[in-house]
Order: structure tokens, then C-alpha cells, then sequence
């Protein structure tokens, strides 16, 4: 044997000894990292499961999923028993909120232009809290706003589209819609829809009673639970189904955090003493940005800008303002805009706007509101 060839051994001995010592370092410390995440997981588990902060981010947890596409996944933070109570629960409360009748009345400004002040149609600013970021919009008329619907049957319409098209100054998203496996064509409104003072459609029969958001002849918000001929009677021009009502009579309905029904992209309208009209759009599902608001955030904002009367919107992946041609917001759907079958809009000159009915002559029945065209 040549002599240069036992060095070479002892190195390769030695080399061969260092990567069996690497391997057993990192085999103990994978091991101590899953008997960490082991301890984290458990301990976790126990503060979610029986402690009381862990129990209210559990229903947290849980309110926020119930407003997404994803809504199955709660009976895993509550069990599914609960869940549906809490839906339930909601749905009673938000109905209850409906109810007190509203007083409220408003003066509105002169707004005629004058060579030394001109107080803007629009006006937008941005707002941000603890999870959420998003945008106020304050229309100083209330008369110069109308209700955008889609162009074409079978499918709904962007905001974005309805403001071109139209010639609005700008749009949030209205009322609701079915909306089959969060994929619906958008065309389908929930309850009824009301446009230019006209009945423009209704799924509920002619006596029936619904929550409404909407703004009557002379500028007032109108939001509550109110029947058609109660609606016919104010002179309601503009109206969608939604609800709950968050603020009547100068006061806030949502007492507090933990009745916000979860974290979410939404859309809020309101309206001040002085007839201005508030539309308030949080963006949320976005960490990092926005994660979203609950309804005490979107009321407390609302009171915050002055609102004397305000009411929840469609809002999740429909929550969308459009000003000055432009998407003004961050809209949560991974696709941009969605398709919808209602939209707040503002004009300078609303009388000279035609808003045909599509509706018209359909069934609300026959809508499919999964059918893509």
C-alpha cells in the first residue's frame, strides 16, 4: 500500500464522522421542533377550547366564515348544532333591528353653485382601523342619487359598466342576489327592487314585507322593514332589499363588537342631518392590507361621519366604489369586479337618465341565477 493513501482514509474517516454527527443534530432538532409544535398545538387547543377569550375567538372564527363561500367550515371552530343556531340568532336579531319606526328628518343645504363657494357633488376619503382599510364616500345631494341595473337579461352588470354607461359620477354595490356556490351570474335579485319610483321587481308577493335600504322623492334614506304599500305611501324612489339596519334615530343598533357578525369586505349606507348620503366600502380578505370590518365597525364609522339613520349593504366580494372612472377600492374576488344585479349611482343631472326595467315580464321564478351566458 502506498503511503499517501492513509491520510486519505483518516480524512474521509473523518469527513464520514462529521456528517453522521449533522445528521444526528438535525435529527434532535426536528425532534424538539415537533415536540414544541406538539406542546404549541395542544396548548393552543386548550386556550380555544376552555378559556373564555379562546371561546370568543372561536365564534369570531366562526361569524367570519358564515359570510363566505366557506360557511361549512364552522361547525369545526363551534360544531355544526351551533352554527346553525347562530345563524338563526342572526337572522332574528337583524329582523328585530328592523323594526323601531324612524323619525329622523332632513334639511338639505342650499347647493347652488356661487362664484366664491361650490360644495363637490362627491367626495371620498379614506378610512382605516385595526384589520381594516377602505373609503367614505359623501354624496352632498341625496336627490342626485338613482338605482343602476344591469343592460341585458340572463346576466348581471360591473359597476364600473353601469357608471360608463350610464354617465354617473360614481357607484357602490346595492342589494342582494342568489348567488349558487358564490358563482351566480348576478342577475337574480333577493326581495325587491325599486327605480325610479317604480316596482321593478319582487320575489315575495304583493303583500309580503321586506328590510329595505333605499331613499324616498325628497331625498330621505329610507332603511327598516317596511311592506310595499307602506313603501308606496313614502314615496320611496330608490330602493334594494338588505339588511341589518345599524343606526335609527341618531343611535347605534350593534351594542357591541361581538355581535359584528364576523370580519368582512363590506358596504354600508348612511345618512347625515343635512340630507348628505354616506356610503362606506371596508376591503377585507387581503392580510397585509385589509383584512375587513364587523358591522360595529362599519356602525361606528357611519356615527363617527355623523349618520342619523344607516343600514348594511351586499357587501364580501361585492364590495366595490367606483369614482371618476376609475375602481377606487381593492375588490376581495381573485377575478376584480363582480357581476351584480343592483348599484348606487350619482349623477349631475339624474332626470336625464333612462334606467329601463329588465326585469320586465319575467318570473322571478324562471331566473337561474347559476346560468352563465
Amino acid at each position: 500500500m502506498k503511503p499517501e493513501v492513509l491520510p486519505q482514509r483518516a480524512t474521509a474517516r473523518r469527513q464520514k464522522n462529521k456528517k453522521k454527527k449533522r445528521k444526528g443534530k438535525f435529527g434532535r432538532f426536528m425532534g424538539r421542533l415537533f415536540i414544541v409544535l406538539l406542546l404549541a398545538g395542544i396548548g393552543g387547543g386548550a386556550w380555544l377550547f376552555l378559556t373564555p377569550s379562546g371561546k370568543d375567538m372561536r365564534y369570531l372564527a366562526a361569524d367570519t366564515l358564515i359570510t363566505t363561500q366557506h360557511r361549512h367550515w364552522a361547525k369545526y371552530f363551534i360544531g355544526e348544532a351551533e352554527a346553525q343556531k347562530r345563524v338563526a340568532e342572526y337572522s332574528a336579531r337583524f329582523e328585530q333591528m328592523g323594526e323601531e319606526k324612524d323619525r329622523h328628518t332632513i334639511k338639505l343645504p342650499d347647493l347652488t353653485p356661487t362664484k366664491v363657494q361650490q360644495t363637490p357633488l362627491v367626495e371620498v376619503e379614506e378610512v382605516s382601523g385595526r384589520n381594516y382599510h377602505g373609503y367614505v364616500m359623501t354624496v352632498h345631494d341625496p336627490t342626485k342619487i338613482r338605482l343602476g341595473i344591469p343592460a341585458n337579461i340572463g346576466k348581471g352588470e360591473r359597476v364600473s359598466s353601469m357608471v360608463e354607461r350610464l354617465g354617473a359620477v360614481a357607484g357602490v354595490n346595492g342589494g342582494g342576489f342568489a348567488d349558487p356556490n358564490w358563482n351566480g351570474n348576478g342577475f337574480k335579485p333577493i326581495g325587491v327592487v325599486i327605480s325610479q319610483g317604480q316596482l321593478y321587481y319582487n320575489d315575495m308577493g304583493k303583500n309580503a314585507s321586506a328590510q329595505i335600504v333605499g331613499i324616498d322623492k325628497q331625498g330621505k334614506m329610507v332603511a327598516g322593514h317596511y311592506s310595499l304599500s307602506e313603501l308606496a305611501k313614502m314615496n320611496v324612489q330608490e330602493a334594494v332589499t338588505f339588511q341589518p339596519r345599524l343606526i335609527v334615530n341618531g343611535k347605534g343598533l350593534i351594542r357591541n363588537a361581538s355581535e359584528g357578525w364576523g370580519i368582512a369586505p363590506r358596504t354600508a349606507m348612511g345618512q347625515r342631518a343635512d340630507g348628505a348620503i354616506i356610503f362606506v366600502t371596508i376591503d377585507g380578505r387581503q392580510p397585509g392590507y385589509s383584512i375587513g370590518a364587523n358591522l360595529y365597525d362599519m356602525q361606528n364609522i357611519l356615527l363617527k361621519h355623523g349618520a342619523v339613520i344607516g343600514a348594511n349593504l351586499d357587501g364580501g366580494s361585492s364590495t366595490v366604489l367606483v369614482k371618476d372612472h376609475a375602481i377606487v377600492n381593492k375588490p376581495s374576488s381573485e377575478y376584480g369586479e363582480r357581476y351584480l344585479p343592483t348599484a348606487f349611482l350619482v349623477f349631475e343631472h339624474p332626470e336625464t337618465v333612462s334606467i329601463p326595467n329588465i326585469w320586465e315580464g319575467l318570473n322571478p321564478g324562471d331566473i337561474d341565477a347559476a346560468k352563465k351566458r
